[in-house]
């Protein structure tokens, strides 16, 4: 075993090499445990009944043995099962997510994240499947487990378009809320946001609590509320009491006018081709999962229209020197084409950005302009200014 005091004494670029050394060792294991775990639901098949593996051993099913045998929870043990499915018996086109998780190369988390982004339509042609798992195992090992995810989704989408409303659809259905009464007097509230759900209920949260949080940079300034210093509430107390607020002015409402004069900020990200054909999807700020065109449509006819066309060079809208500000049309522009902070890793949507100058605008003479300024949450906006990254 490797302990605390070992890890204490090595040097921060050794400490940064051994965590690395132990996922790779993790993942190897994973994977033969992955393949253990098929085997035992292979042999604990429901046709054998009482004779199976499992039902053998007093278990209902393989997952639970499996799970009863390692100590983990039944969730993660169907989680081997399926990833050792996946290895042993890869469908068309996800041969190289089998031979990255024998290797050693991704982790059995990741590779069932890039086979549910990739998705099972039978329009898509293996070889096109499989150059796209290709490509998101050479990419896992600089991304986190939900960015991984996310690139497989959108990939998923770029290869079968015509699924997107489809899997839209499932996500929809599975969204739920449930409130629970506990002995205690509290009530736990629990549920699942499919992606629209989610974007109007995190922007209008967002906006809410932003000036006690650091929060979006695009606020008006004019109408944001200072924080209060002796505000010693937490983040997550700060949001519940955001969301019972905003359920309060709702109720209060006058029930004679019709609600929706201001309107929740969600942005939808469509490329003009797209939305006039009708094929294709598109994406919502701060939201992985592609929607479909006609969710598109639907937003739109609602809400409206802004356009921001791009050249061959990736420059949208350009002021020089005459302002140091980016504007708001310019800001729509950098979150259309950054999509949230750009640092590696970092996942903080649009709306949490701020925009920074490549080329500092008063020391180094930068332009304000799309093509001189990235979007960065105020973290690592902080890091670049200070510690000079």
């Amino acid at each position: 075993a490797f302990s605390r005091a070992d890890a204490a004494a090595l040097s921060d670029e050794r400490l940064l090499e051994e965590q690395r050394a132990f996922a790779a060792a993790r993942r190897l294991v994973d994977a033969g445990a992955a393949a253990v775990a098929a085997e035992i639901a292979a042999r604990s098949d429901r046709s054998l009944g009482a004779a199976g593996l499992a039902q053998g051993r007093g278990a209902r099913t393989p997952e639970a043995l499996v799970a009863q045998l390692t100590g983990v929870s039944v969730r993660d043990a169907r989680t081997l099962v399926s990833a050792g499915e996946l290895v042993s018996a890869p469908a068309p086109g996800l041969e190289p997510l089998a031979a990255a998780v024998t290797s050693g190369d991704l982790s059995v988390e990741a590779a069932l994240a890039v086979k549910a982004g990739l998705g099972d339509s039978d329009a898509v042609d293996p070889d096109a499947r499989a150059d796209a798992a290709q490509r998101l195992v050479r990419e896992a090992s600089g991304l986190t487990l939900e960015q991984l995810a996310a690139r497989a989704r959108e990939a998923g989408a770029a290869l079968d378009v015509t699924d997107v409303p489809r899997r839209e659809e499932q996500l929809r259905q599975r969204r739920f809320l449930t409130l629970t009464p506990l002995p205690d007097g509290m009530t736990r509230l629990s549920g699942l946001l499919d992606p629209e759900s989610a974007a109007v209920i995190t922007t209008a949260v967002d906006a809410a609590t932003a000036p006690q949080r650091g929060g979006p940079r695009f606020v008006d300034p004019t109408t944001a509320p200072e924080p209060h210093a002796d505000d010693t509430r937490t983040v997550p107390q700060l949001l519940l009491d955001a969301l019972v607020d905003l359920i309060t002015v709702a109720t209060h409402a006058d029930t004679g006018r019709v609600l929706g004069s201001k309107r929740v900020g969600v942005r939808v990200h469509v490329s003009h081709r797209d939305l006039s054909t009708g094929t294709g999807y598109a994406t919502i700020d701060g939201q992985t999962a592609p929607i479909s065109i006609a969710t598109a449509h639907r937003i739109s006819c609602d809400t409206g229209l802004i356009p921001v066309l791009f050249d061959s060079d990736g420059r949208i809208l350009n002021v020089g020197r005459t302002q140091r500000h980016h504007t708001a049309r310019m800001r729509i522009g950098l979150a259309a084409r950054d999509g949230g902070c750009t640092i590696p890793g970092c996942t903080r949507p649009p709306d949490w950005c701020e925009a920074h100058h490549i080329n500092h605008w008063h020391r180094d003479h930068g332009d304000t302009s799309t093509n001189d300024g990235v979007l960065l949450c105020r973290h690592h906006h902080q890091l670049l200014h200070t510690k000079n990254w």
